[in-house]
Parts: structure tokens; sequence; C-alpha cells
């Protein structure tokens, strides 16, 4: 029986190279996204289930994971992938689209890791969460984004400490700019726009050089896996001297 990964965020250009490179190893995957055009041109596969959701919507969360496991009989794999990014300074940002990237970003992650919780203990598999640059160090003009990804990685760090008995790994992925959406912005009201589309990011890689990195320290339990030179260099200056950190993305993003 091959094991089974659930990828939110699935019609995402890291969300579907997460999905091509799962299944190279034998994975059947079950790509999860918002209903609508995009999730409809995803070609249906046998080793692939494609569902649409609204992770926000507590009663849809529900169905949907019933729905996954009315079709496969264990759930090794949570990749929490879903997000949306916000830019602007924190004086633009009204307090409605703070609440709207916590929802989709946090919220919906926390939320469903509640729902896989015994699935992941029976299997003893792993919640592997998507964090980003901005979860463990500032960021400009992404206050809530960033704030989001704190909160992320607080979350699956604190999990993991609890989970750790029943034989549960929680790791947690931190990618630089992956070229998502870079060419389609598509930003909402409120400064909210696709993961992927930020216009000022620095050392894009493609979203398959991220996926083969996140799920290569999958393989190899890496509780913490830095995603590209830009997630590293950023990682090890932070923790050397946050004061640095800060003086040279002020000076990446204002120059």
């Amino acid at each position: 029986m091959k094991r089974t990964a659930v990828i939110t965020g699935g019609t995402g250009g890291l969300g579907l190279a997460l999905d091509r490179v799962l299944r190279r190893q034998g994975w059947y995957t079950v790509l999860v996204d918002l209903p609508g055009a995009a999730l409809d041109e995803i070609e249906s596969l046998p080793e692939r289930l494609i569902l649409g959701c609204d992770l926000t919507d507590g009663k849809a969360m529900r169905d949907l994971c019933n729905e996954i496991r009315r079709v496969r009989p264990a759930v090794d794999l949570v990749i929490y992938n879903a997000g949306v990014t916000q830019i602007g300074a924190f004086s633009d940002i009204s307090a409605a689209a703070h609440r709207d990237v916590f929802e989709i970003n946090y919220f919906a992650a926390v939320n469903m890791a509640r729902e896989f919780l015994m699935d992941i203990r029976s299997s003893k598999g792993t919640h592997l969460a998507i964090s980003s640059v901005a979860g463990f160090s500032p960021l400009l003009n992404r206050t809530a984004y960033a704030a989001s990804k704190h909160a992320l990685e607080g979350f699956f760090k604190s999990l993991r400490t609890e989970e750790r008995p029943y034989g549960v790994s929680c790791l947690i992925a931190a990618p630089s700019f992956v070229a998502t959406n870079t060419g389609n912005p598509q930003t909402r009201p409120g400064g909210i726009a696709r993961p992927g589309s930020a216009q000022d990011g620095i050392d894009y890689m493609s979203p398959e050089v991220a996926a083969k990195i996140i799920v290569n320290g999958y393989n190899r339990r890496h509780a913490f896996i830095p995603v590209g030179r830009v997630a590293l260099l950023s990682y090890l200056i932070n923790r050397l001297s946050p004061a640095l950190f800060a003086w040279v993305m002020n000076r990446q993003f204002t120059r």
C-alpha cells in the first residue's frame, strides 16, 4: 500500500512540485485547494486525489478530512502548504486584512492538525509545516505575514514536544523566495497576495528545486529544513546577530 500525503495549497507551484516529487518516490497524494478553475485543471491520476475546500470553513474542513479517510486507510504525511502573503506597511494594512492572513496561514493549519491528530498518531506519521524566512526573522513590509509564520513555527515546535511520545514527527521547512507566481501577483485588497508573487523578492528558486530540498529534509527527518541559500544564510546571520540581519534585510529591500 502506498503511503499517503495530504498537501494543502495544492494548485500552487510549490504544492504541485511537492506532489510530483512525492509521487516519483511512490507516494499517493491528496491535493487540496480552493474550488475553482485552477483545481479543475489538474489532471486526475490513479495515484492522486484532488479535493476542493475552503480551509477557513470549519465544517468544510471536517468534511474534507472525512472524505480523505473514506478513500485512504491511513494518512502518513500532512504538508501544511496553503497560505497567502501580505505586502505593505503596517500603517496601510487594515485589522481585517491582518486577521485574514492569520485565518489562512495559521488557524487553517492548526485546525487541520487537530482533525488529523489521531490519524497521524496511528500511522506514526509526520506534520510538515511550510513556513518561511519570515517565520524566524523580521521581514520588511510583511508584518501580518511574518507574525503568522512565527505563530505557525511556535505551534508546530510545541506540538512536536507533545507528539514525540507517539512516534510522530513535526517538521518545519523555511523557504526563502520561491518563484511560484511572480508573473501573476493577483494582489487582493489589504495587500494580500498569492504566495511567491512578491516583486521585491531576492534570489528566487524554482518550485522544483524547493520541493526536492523539502522532501529530502523530510526523508532525513530534519526538524528544521532551510530551503535555499538565502534561507540558510538568513537563519545563520539572524542567530549570530539579529541586528546585523535586520540591517542587511533593510538594505536589500529598500535599495
